[in-house]
């Protein structure tokens, strides 16, 4: 079978290199244990069924043991046996060797469960489902690191070649690497059904050992799909679910969301709240999202054929698609992503910082008709920047580095104002 490159490869080689052991951690599904087996001499599968028992009997008597043959030791869903966490940190003390263990997991651990937080031994590397690049949808005709790179990168001229329609089944099929190796559509839209009903009936109890209730769950998870991409409040997701789930209470919800985010299934955003307007005036509420869309998709029980229809629909679909590739291509940089939204409805779709100071302000626009609007907020928005700093002259706020309207259309372009107009279908890292 063949393997797909990923974004983090070149990311895990240099971990490898720095520190002595690697967490990779990411929803189920999203291809970490395979990308750690490209790097990996010998493998512990602590979930295979036949020799499970057997590990946890010595994961609780002598967990060294199983750390045991040719590094770097691929350790898979470790968590199975949180005790293998503090005996990594301590083979890496007692050798002090670099690339010696690479662990994966699919869940967050509560850390009480193990002695020491790893810093400085166990690097921790974020994997999400592959980007449009990575699924080698996109042509990845213009790179996002280029483009920070030289403000003035000529991408005019660059097309993508994916159809509204190939851009609306890949994002109802996901970034699942599973549904690429099937071979009809049908089978290939399958999988995230599957992930979803893997969430509600098990994953969303085994996650911390509390039982939940698979039908509340779905029903959650519905309510915040119906949200992605938008401010809802969680008090108004809490009055939808529980307008069909009487005894639900807030504390309830919240311990299910919790769940979710454990599981990266849900992967909120945050504001981004400068020092440009009064503290009333931006909104600094949540943006809801998915770390894939498909699971909005599968959870809303929609086909592509009908998001061919709803396009207002499938265009916050859209931007949840574009703010998980956006992550994939920027986590190399240091990539960290919000949003501006104020009363004056002023926004930015997203705000992407680098780890050195850099960002863009960021626009998602499905249709080539909404792309001015987009381009105009984002003008706006520096323009306000511009005007506190002539007045803020002691701690000015950087300007913006980068002016971009995503979309889902053909061709990339630099407008006269700067504004980089590019397709989802031509981005890569």
């Amino acid at each position: 079978m063949e393997y797909l490159p990923r974004v983090v490869d070149d990311e895990l080689d240099l971990r490898l290199d720095a520190f002595g052991a690697t967490l990779i951690v990411g929803p189920k599904w999203c291809g970490k244990t395979t990308t750690g087996e490209q790097k990996a001499k010998s493998i512990l599968r602590m979930q295979d069924p036949d020799k499970r028992e057997g590990y946890l009997a010595t994961a609780s008597t002598k967990p060294s043991l199983l750390l045991r043959g040719e590094n770097p030791r691929l350790i898979d869903e470790w968590q199975v046996a949180p005790v293998l966490w503090d005996a990594v940190r301590t083979a890496v003390d007692q050798r002090q060797e670099e690339g010696l263990f690479i662990l994966t997991g699919s869940t967050s651990v509560d850390n009480s469960k193990i002695m020491h937080s790893g810093t400085g031994r166990i690097s921790r590397m974020k994997m999400y489902p592959m980007s449009l690049f990575e699924s080698r949808e996109s042509n990845g005709g213009i790179s996002l690191k280029a483009m920070f790179s030289d403000p003035n990168l000529d991408i005019d001229g660059v097309t993508s070649a994916l159809s509204i329609e190939e851009l609306i089944f890949s994002a109802c099929r996901g970034g699942w690497p599973a549904a690429l190796r099937r071979k009809s559509d049908l089978a290939k839209l399958m999988i995230a059904k599957d992930y979803l009903n893997n969430i509600c009936e098990s994953d969303v109890s085994t996650v911390d050992g509390v039982q939940r209730n698979p039908v509340w769950t779905n029903m959650i998870l519905r309510s915040y799909a119906r949200n992605v991409s938008t401010l809802a409040k969680k008090t108004n997701i809490f009055k939808d679910v529980s307008s069909n789930a009487d005894s639900m209470t807030a504390a309830t919800m919240d311990s299910y969301l919790n769940a979710l985010e454990k599981l990266f299934v849900i992967e909120d955003i945050d504001a981004w709240c400068p020092a440009i307007r009064s503290a009333t005036t931006i909104r600094s509420g949540k943006k809801r999202e998915f770390t894939d869309p498909s699971i909005a998709v599968a959870a809303m029980g929609l086909t592509p054929d009908y998001l061919q229809t709803d396009l207002r629909t499938f265009g916050f679909i859209f931007e949840c698609l574009c703010i998980r590739d956006l992550k994939v291509y920027s986590q190399a940089l240091g990539g960290k992503i919000s949003y501006y939204h104020d009363r004056y409805d002023l926004e930015a779709d997203a705000v992407l910082h680098l780890d050195d100071g850099r960002y863009a302000l960021i626009e998602f626009k499905l249709g080539s008709r909404e792309i001015e609007d987009g381009a105009n907020h984002l003008l706006q928005l520096r323009q306000l920047i511009k005007k506190y700093n002539e007045k803020e002259t002691q701690v000015p706020l950087r300007e913006p580095d980068l002016l971009m309207v995503i979309t889902g259309g053909e061709m990339a372009y630099t407008r006269e104002d700067g504004v980089k107009i590019v397709p989802i279908g031509t981005l890569r890292d």
